[in-house]
């Protein structure tokens, strides 16, 4: 059987996504705060075969640069105001018939049973079509929002990440898949000797079970992660079915996939079951003149201040105390290491400064930027699906929810054509757009086997 390409589309349920310029476009949407902006992106990715949506989430109003929030809320940078993505989730999933959703949760600031519950009951109200991106959080405001004065550092809240997973896998196995008898005449709703109690007793966790809601329709929420850090990409690498990246060039989205491909083998997985998704902004036009100036007008429109307030919230390091026509020195961040490894990396290579660095921040969270026609855009997804790269691509918008719009209407066509994605869902979960088999519950060992 062909690989086949996955897409997946980004949203944050808020005013930006990737792009800090994005609310300011006159094409976007900014009703973020109403039902009608989500279901309409959601119906048109699904028109368009998307295997799902993906919706980031963070648990704090940005505060990190310069302690000062008077310049996110005044500029509208990422997060500055956002609504809960679960309940934009829960409403979505009654106006798509095939689309998954996924939905970020913090391992960090919940407890299992509340996330297992979350996402055992999202399964069943979309019949099979949900996701648990999995994410340890990275922030001080974060913890402060939940009563602690600082955040537990980056091992730390691995490890305590890994028991959590642990126990919610145990939560979701604990209603056998035939338990639910619901029998009128004999009286028997649910068979006792098939729902068991779990009495996890761990480092962090501790929990009774049996979970409240029966087994749902894929056993459990795919499980989706963005480990960018070692620490984290052997994280992904152990649980997770498909993995959100960033990286502008081709051979660092190459290197990440070998990377962690590698390491889930030696985790005892097929890497075949672990997807990886690099993400895009895409710029399409009649003519690659055109989607040109669509790119530079975004582009234009993207603050550097507003980026660097994101970059310190990724981090959880404030830039506001360097010089902004200087590079990016060599500094510790308690956040995210990944993304600072990445805007380093960028600086040293294109002897950019910190103010570049904010700029293409804004631009897009140092996504790449795919532009030109349909074809050209089809060009390199196709080129980098089959050079290593990918396994499928997240779509992130300039314009909600226009970009989605173009993308679908333009180069899905284009794909389609070119055999590389579906003309129509075979199957009815997102276990099936993904080509998954059946979820296990059976956490994977931890320890690393090299081979």
């Amino acid at each position: 059987m062909a690989r086949e390409l996955h897409l997946a589309g980004f949203l944050i349920a808020s005013h930006v996504t990737h792009s800090h310029a994005s609310w300011r476009h006159p094409g976007s949407e900014t009703d973020y705060l109403g039902p009608d902006y989500y279901r309409r992106v959601a119906q048109t990715l699904e028109r368009g075969k998307f295997d799902f949506l993906f919706f980031a989430d963070a648990l704090t109003t940005p505060v990190r640069y310069g302690n000062d929030i008077r310049v996110p809320l005044s500029s509208g940078t990422q997060f500055s105001a956002a609504i809960d993505p679960m309940l934009v989730a829960a409403s979505l999933v009654n106006v798509t018939e095939k689309l998954g959703v996924a939905i970020t949760k913090s391992t960090t600031y919940f407890h299992p049973y509340d996330v297992a519950r979350v996402f055992a009951t999202l399964d069943h109200l979309s019949r099979g079509r949900s996701g648990w991106n999995i994410v340890t959080s990275v922030s001080q405001a974060e913890a402060q929002n939940f009563g602690l004065d600082n955040h537990i550092d980056r091992d730390q809240r691995y490890e305590r990440a890994h028991e959590f997973v642990e126990v919610a896998l145990k939560l979701w196995g604990s209603w056998d898949r035939d338990a639910l008898v619901q029998d009128k005449e004999t009286g028997v709703f649910a068979d006792p000797d098939k729902v068991h109690t779990i009495d996890h007793e761990g480092k962090y966790f501790r929990s009774r079970g049996p979970l409240t809601v029966p087994r749902s329709p894929q056993n459990r929420p795919v499980l989706i992660q963005a480990g960018a850090s070692s620490v984290g990409k052997d994280f992904a690498a152990r649980w997770a079915e498909a993995i959100f990246e960033i990286d502008p060039t081709p051979e660092g989205r190459r290197a990440y996939y070998d990377d962690v491909k590698s390491r889930a083998s030696n985790f005892g997985r097929n890497p075949d079951d672990v997807k990886i998704f690099p993400s895009f902004v895409p710029f399409i036009g009649e003519t690659e003149s055109i989607a040109r100036e669509k790119q530079a007008f975004h582009n234009e429109l993207a603050d550097p201040i507003s980026g660097l307030i994101t970059l310190s919230v990724h981090t959880d390091h404030d830039f506001s105390q360097y010089d902004l026509d200087a590079p990016i020195g060599e500094v510790s961040v308690p956040g995210s290491q990944g993304l600072f490894d990445l805007a380093q990396r960028l600086s040293d290579k294109d002897s950019l400064t910190l103010r570049d660095i904010g700029k293409l921040y804004a631009q897009g969270v140092l996504l790449p930027q795919f532009v030109g026609t349909p074809s050209q855009i089809a060009d390199q997804i196709e080129e980098g699906f089959n050079g290593g790269e990918a396994d499928g691509y997240i779509v992130s918008a300039a314009q909600a929810p226009g970009t989605f719009d173009d993308f679908v209407d333009l180069v899905v066509p284009e794909l389609q054509r070119r055999g590389l994605f579906r003309t129509d869902y075979t199957g009815s979960t997102l276990r099936d757009h993904l080509g998954l088999g059946e979820a296990s519950l059976t956490p994977i060992p931890r320890q690393v086997t090299i081979a």
